[in-house]
């Protein structure tokens, strides 16, 4: 027979109904939840070893809750104080540091950094690195920003969108599309020594320092539906580079074709000059992406490719990265595929996310 325990557990009405109300909670903590329906299965006499098995704890575990149940009552459901030393830095500690991370920036520094913040709470005694413990504890990041661009309302946003993924599914009769851009600030620099190459073993070295030979800007025109692309050593990015490009891109063009170009909002694009140079060639039709909405421009892509490809290079002067620019192009030109079209259903995805 198994040994009754001799610690009797008894509740009047009143415990009883609070037990079977906290018993049956769905958002109490586990460990009261188990508390209550132990207490209420010791009171209906129920050996220990049975009330072990039903709520799945040790057999030890049950001994000691039901002494504390015949001793303490109702008290014994909660938490017995733990041992160790009393927590330092209360929840008053945490609301102040994150007033302190979320109000203005600090006097002397763009950002709070722990030091900055243990400075600014000198009267709570606490250390920088503390700072930092509940920093990551409240998952708060003073040290991370993201940015957004608040882009101005355009109510034609959907229209110019899908004019210009239309143009890129279809390319329309007897013309040619071209998707222009200019790159802007491109670095011509060398190393102050020479690199050195890479071997078994060992990778590339390269100096740190290095010395800067100007910079070059460039225009291009990408034909979409064919791939190649045309590049030009522009001096400026102005109206005037623009529109020498434009009849470069007219004269090596045949006439009898409509020239579709699909272009940003930059400033040399809706100049006064180059909209009465287009005026005067109806035979360009330009199509503009919506503002703040250069992606959607195919030009860029080639643009990243372009930046690859130039990110290890060494350029001795301005004319050395020209020519290396217009050498990788080439070479482009050689082996060009128009990009790869996104089904007409996916592509009105795309045009959703990224409104």
């Amino acid at each position: 027979m198994p040994v009754r325990s001799p610690f009797t557990v008894v509740w009047d009405t009143e415990q009883r109904e609070m037990l079977r109300q906290l018993a049956r909670s769905r958002t109490a903590p586990l460990r009261r939840i188990l508390r209550a329906r132990a207490a209420l299965a010791a009171a209906e006499g129920l050996p220990t070893a049975a009330i072990a098995r039903d709520l799945g704890v040790h057999v030890a575990t049950i001994r000691r809750w039901r002494k504390r149940f015949h001793h303490e009552g109702i008290a014994a459901l909660e938490d017995r104080s733990r041992p160790g030393r009393p927590r330092r830095y209360g929840p008053e500690v945490h609301l102040a540091i994150v007033a302190t991370v979320t109000s203005a920036k600090p006097a002397t520094d763009s950002q709070w950094t722990h030091k900055a913040i243990a400075n600014s709470l000198e009267s709570y005694g606490i250390s920088a690195s503390q700072v930092g413990r509940i920093l990551a504890i409240l998952d708060l990041k003073p040290h991370l920003v993201h940015g957004w661009l608040t882009r101005p309302d355009d109510p034609d946003f959907h229209k110019k969108a899908a004019e210009v993924c239309a143009l890129y599914l279809h390319r329309p009769t007897r013309s040619i599309v071209l998707s222009v851009d200019e790159k802007t600030a491109i670095q011509a620099r060398s190393r102050r020594h020479p690199t050195r190459p890479a071997r078994p073993g060992d990778v590339e070295r390269r100096e740190f320092e290095y010395r800067r030979h100007g910079t070059a800007p460039i225009i291009a025109a990408l034909d979409v539906h064919t791939g190649p692309v045309l590049v030009e050593d522009i001096t400026r990015d102005n109206s005037a580079a623009f529109i020498r490009f434009l009849r470069q891109l007219d004269q090596a063009t045949d006439a009898s074709l409509t020239i579709h170009l699909i272009l940003d909002n930059g400033s040399s694009h809706v100049a006064k000059t180059t909209r009465t140079w287009l005026a005067a060639h109806p035979h360009f039709v330009v199509h503009h992406t919506p503002r703040h909405a250069s992606w959607l421009n195919q030009i860029e892509i080639f643009f990243s490719t372009l930046t690859r490809r130039l990110r290890r290079g060494e350029f001795t002067s301005r004319q050395d990265l020209i020519d290396q620019i217009i050498g990788f192009t080439l070479a482009y030109d050689d082996e060009a595929r128009p990009f790869r079209r996104i089904e007409p259903k996916l592509m009105g995805f795309l045009l959703v996310g990224r409104v």
